[in-house]
C-alpha cells in the first residue's frame, strides 16, 4: 500500500480552494487571502508532487481580456485521494470552502 500524503494545513486548503473551482493562481490567492508568496510555491510542490496538474491559458485569450495568460491547475486522481484524506484530517475543510461555492471556469 503507497504512503499517503500528508498535507500541510495551507497546503490542504489551496487543494480544496483548486477542488472547489477556483483553479488558478490569483483566484486562490482571493479566496484564501494567501499571499503569493505563499500560494504560488505551495502550488509548485503540489504540482511537483503530482496532486495537481497545469496548463496555460491560450495567449489570445488573456490577450482579448487584456492581461497576461492565466496558468489553470486542476487536482490528479492522487490529488483528489490526498484531499480525501485531508478532510479526514482537517473536518472543517470543506466547511471553509464548499466545493459548490465557485464558478467552475
Amino acid at each position: 500500500m503507497a504512503q499517503e500524503t500528508r498535507l500541510s494545513h495551507t497546503a490542504a486548503m489551496i487543494l480544496q480552494a483548486i477542488d472547489a473551482g477556483f483553479v488558478y493562481g490569483f483566484s486562490v490567492m482571493e479566496t484564501l487571502g494567501l499571499p503569493s508568496g505563499t500560494v504560488y510555491p505551495a502550488l509548485r510542490r503540489l504540482e511537483r508532487d503530482a496532486l495537481i496538474s497545469s496548463q496555460w491559458e491560450k495567449q489570445s485569450i488573456a490577450d482579448a481580456e487584456l492581461r497576461p495568460p492565466r496558468k489553470y491547475y486542476q487536482i490528479t486522481p492522487t490529488g483528489n485521494s490526498t484531499l480525501e484524506a485531508a478532510r479526514r484530517r482537517y473536518p472543517l475543510l470543506e466547511r471553509l470552502l464548499p466545493a459548490e461555492e465557485a464558478e467552475r471556469v
